[in-house]
Protein backbone atom coordinates (compact mmCIF):
# COMPACT_ATOMS: atom_id res chain seq x y z
CA UNK A 1 0.00 0.00 0.00
CA UNK A 2 0.91 3.56 -0.86
CA UNK A 3 2.05 6.02 2.17
CA UNK A 4 -0.42 8.66 2.19
CA UNK A 5 1.04 12.06 0.88
CA UNK A 6 -0.30 15.42 2.13
CA UNK A 7 -2.20 17.33 0.17
CA UNK A 8 -0.88 20.59 0.51
CA UNK A 9 2.55 18.27 -0.83
CA UNK A 10 0.50 17.80 -4.35
CA UNK A 11 0.33 20.57 -6.79
CA UNK A 12 -0.76 18.06 -10.43
CA UNK A 13 -2.26 14.57 -10.42
CA UNK A 14 -1.23 12.93 -13.30
CA UNK A 15 -4.19 10.03 -13.52
CA UNK A 16 -2.64 7.40 -15.82
CA UNK A 17 -3.33 3.54 -17.54
CA UNK A 18 -4.44 2.12 -20.46
CA UNK A 19 -7.39 3.36 -22.80
CA UNK A 20 -10.42 2.19 -21.46
CA UNK A 21 -8.89 2.06 -17.38
CA UNK A 22 -11.56 5.19 -16.85
CA UNK A 23 -8.96 8.18 -17.03
CA UNK A 24 -10.91 10.67 -17.94
CA UNK A 25 -13.74 10.03 -15.97
CA UNK A 26 -12.32 9.53 -12.78
CA UNK A 27 -9.74 12.82 -13.39
CA UNK A 28 -12.56 14.96 -14.54
CA UNK A 29 -14.74 13.59 -11.13
CA UNK A 30 -11.55 13.69 -9.06
CA UNK A 31 -11.27 17.81 -10.02
CA UNK A 32 -14.61 18.47 -9.11
CA UNK A 33 -14.26 16.82 -5.85
CA UNK A 34 -11.53 18.45 -4.85
CA UNK A 35 -12.18 21.59 -6.75
CA UNK A 36 -8.73 21.57 -9.10
CA UNK A 37 -8.47 22.22 -12.77
CA UNK A 38 -8.59 19.56 -15.19
CA UNK A 39 -6.92 18.50 -18.23
CA UNK A 40 -7.08 15.63 -20.59
CA UNK A 41 -4.30 14.97 -22.40
CA UNK A 42 -6.27 13.60 -25.33
CA UNK A 43 -6.81 17.21 -25.77
CA UNK A 44 -3.10 17.55 -26.43
CA UNK A 45 -2.55 15.32 -28.80
CA UNK A 46 -1.65 16.76 -32.56
CA UNK A 47 -3.95 15.75 -35.13
CA UNK A 48 -1.55 13.59 -37.44
CA UNK A 49 -2.17 11.54 -33.70
CA UNK A 50 -5.86 11.50 -33.94
CA UNK A 51 -6.14 10.27 -37.38
CA UNK A 52 -3.52 7.32 -36.92
CA UNK A 53 -5.68 6.01 -33.77
CA UNK A 54 -8.55 6.62 -36.03
CA UNK A 55 -7.38 4.22 -38.45
CA UNK A 56 -6.33 2.04 -35.99
CA UNK A 57 -2.54 2.40 -36.22
CA UNK A 58 -0.74 2.11 -33.10
CA UNK A 59 0.97 5.76 -31.80
CA UNK A 60 4.94 5.01 -31.86
CA UNK A 61 7.44 7.09 -29.81
CA UNK A 62 8.51 9.67 -32.52
CA UNK A 63 4.13 10.68 -32.38
CA UNK A 64 4.40 10.69 -28.60
CA UNK A 65 7.09 12.96 -27.54
CA UNK A 66 5.76 16.67 -28.45
CA UNK A 67 1.88 15.53 -26.60
CA UNK A 68 4.05 14.45 -23.41
CA UNK A 69 6.28 18.00 -23.93
CA UNK A 70 3.08 19.18 -24.42
CA UNK A 71 0.74 17.66 -21.04
CA UNK A 72 4.11 18.94 -19.11
CA UNK A 73 4.21 21.89 -20.53
CA UNK A 74 0.53 22.20 -18.69
CA UNK A 75 1.59 20.97 -15.76
CA UNK A 76 4.81 23.51 -15.62
CA UNK A 77 1.91 26.13 -15.93
CA UNK A 78 -0.57 24.83 -13.63
CA UNK A 79 2.34 24.93 -10.68
CA UNK A 80 4.06 28.44 -12.04
CA UNK A 81 0.21 29.80 -11.84
CA UNK A 82 -0.10 28.61 -8.23
CA UNK A 83 -3.13 26.23 -9.03
CA UNK A 84 -3.69 22.70 -8.43
CA UNK A 85 -4.83 20.52 -11.54
CA UNK A 86 -4.82 17.08 -12.79
CA UNK A 87 -4.54 15.99 -15.80
CA UNK A 88 -5.60 12.16 -17.55
CA UNK A 89 -2.92 10.70 -19.83
CA UNK A 90 -1.74 7.22 -20.29
CA UNK A 91 1.57 7.45 -19.47
CA UNK A 92 2.12 3.61 -20.10
CA UNK A 93 6.04 3.82 -20.23
CA UNK A 94 8.18 5.20 -17.92
CA UNK A 95 10.36 7.25 -20.39
CA UNK A 96 6.78 9.08 -20.57
CA UNK A 97 6.31 9.60 -16.98
CA UNK A 98 9.93 10.75 -16.65
CA UNK A 99 8.92 13.43 -19.11
CA UNK A 100 5.64 14.15 -17.33
CA UNK A 101 6.84 14.19 -13.49
CA UNK A 102 10.88 13.49 -13.49
CA UNK A 103 11.83 15.88 -10.53
CA UNK A 104 8.97 17.71 -10.25
CA UNK A 105 7.98 16.18 -6.49
CA UNK A 106 4.44 18.03 -6.17
CA UNK A 107 3.67 16.21 -9.13
CA UNK A 108 2.12 12.63 -7.93
CA UNK A 109 1.07 9.35 -10.27
CA UNK A 110 -2.45 7.85 -9.64
CA UNK A 111 -2.21 4.34 -11.68
CA UNK A 112 -5.53 2.87 -12.70
CA UNK A 113 -5.06 -0.78 -12.29
CA UNK A 114 -7.18 -3.34 -13.83
CA UNK A 115 -6.85 -6.48 -16.61
CA UNK A 116 -6.98 -6.47 -19.82
CA UNK A 117 -10.56 -8.78 -20.21
CA UNK A 118 -12.35 -6.13 -18.01
CA UNK A 119 -11.16 -3.22 -19.81
CA UNK A 120 -11.42 -4.56 -22.85
CA UNK A 121 -15.45 -5.24 -22.27
CA UNK A 122 -15.67 -1.78 -21.16
CA UNK A 123 -14.20 -0.65 -24.75
CA UNK A 124 -16.20 -2.53 -26.57
CA UNK A 125 -19.07 -0.68 -24.99
CA UNK A 126 -17.83 2.64 -25.97
CA UNK A 127 -19.27 4.45 -29.18
CA UNK A 128 -17.44 7.79 -28.82
CA UNK A 129 -14.24 7.13 -27.92
CA UNK A 130 -11.65 7.24 -30.72
CA UNK A 131 -9.06 4.54 -29.49
CA UNK A 132 -10.62 0.79 -31.07
CA UNK A 133 -10.76 -2.05 -29.29
CA UNK A 134 -8.23 -3.62 -31.50
CA UNK A 135 -5.42 -1.58 -30.07
CA UNK A 136 -5.99 -3.00 -26.46
CA UNK A 137 -3.17 -5.44 -26.87
CA UNK A 138 -0.95 -3.14 -28.02
CA UNK A 139 -1.68 -0.78 -24.82
CA UNK A 140 -1.11 -3.89 -22.65
CA UNK A 141 2.34 -4.85 -24.68
CA UNK A 142 3.34 -1.11 -24.09
CA UNK A 143 2.44 -1.34 -20.50
CA UNK A 144 5.32 -0.67 -18.08
CA UNK A 145 3.84 -0.52 -14.30
CA UNK A 146 4.78 2.04 -12.19
CA UNK A 147 7.57 1.29 -9.53
CA UNK A 148 7.73 2.57 -5.91
CA UNK A 149 10.17 4.82 -6.49
CA UNK A 150 7.36 6.29 -8.90
CA UNK A 151 5.44 7.07 -5.47
CA UNK A 152 2.77 5.74 -7.48
CA UNK A 153 -1.09 5.62 -6.02
CA UNK A 154 -2.25 2.39 -7.07
CA UNK A 155 -6.13 1.86 -7.29
CA UNK A 156 -8.28 -0.73 -8.93
CA UNK A 157 -10.94 0.11 -11.78
CA UNK A 158 -13.43 -2.62 -10.62
CA UNK A 159 -15.31 -0.43 -8.29
CA UNK A 160 -17.41 2.31 -9.02
CA UNK A 161 -15.87 5.44 -10.53
CA UNK A 162 -17.28 7.13 -7.13
CA UNK A 163 -15.87 4.68 -5.51
CA UNK A 164 -12.31 5.23 -6.84
CA UNK A 165 -12.39 9.05 -7.03
CA UNK A 166 -12.91 8.33 -2.44
CA UNK A 167 -10.22 5.68 -2.30
CA UNK A 168 -7.90 8.26 -4.50
CA UNK A 169 -8.63 11.00 -1.88
CA UNK A 170 -7.85 9.12 1.33
CA UNK A 171 -4.57 7.94 -0.36
CA UNK A 172 -3.70 11.59 -0.76
CA UNK A 173 -4.06 11.79 3.08
CA UNK A 174 -7.28 14.03 2.76
CA UNK A 175 -9.03 11.60 4.65
CA UNK A 176 -12.81 11.03 5.19
CA UNK A 177 -14.17 14.57 4.76
CA UNK A 178 -17.25 15.04 2.53
CA UNK A 179 -17.97 15.40 -0.70
CA UNK A 180 -17.75 18.60 -2.54
CA UNK A 181 -21.29 18.19 -3.15
CA UNK A 182 -22.48 17.41 0.23
CA UNK A 183 -20.05 20.48 1.24
CA UNK A 184 -21.40 23.10 -1.23
CA UNK A 185 -25.10 22.02 0.13
CA UNK A 186 -24.59 22.07 3.55
CA UNK A 187 -22.75 25.64 2.49
CA UNK A 188 -26.07 26.56 0.91
CA UNK A 189 -28.52 25.31 3.71
CA UNK A 190 -26.55 27.18 6.00
CA UNK A 191 -26.29 30.58 3.57
CA UNK A 192 -30.45 30.14 3.64
CA UNK A 193 -30.86 29.84 7.27
CA UNK A 194 -29.48 33.46 7.72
Amino acid sequence: MTAAAPIDDVAVLVVMGVSGSGKSTIAAMLAHRLQWIYEDGDWLHPQSNVEKMHHGEPLNDQDRWPWLHAIADWIDNTRRNGERGIVACSALKRAYRDILIGSRRDVRLVYLQGDQDLIGRRIAARADHFMPPELLDSQFAALEEPQPDERPIVVSVAPHPREIVETIVKKLGIGERTTVGADSERAARSQAER
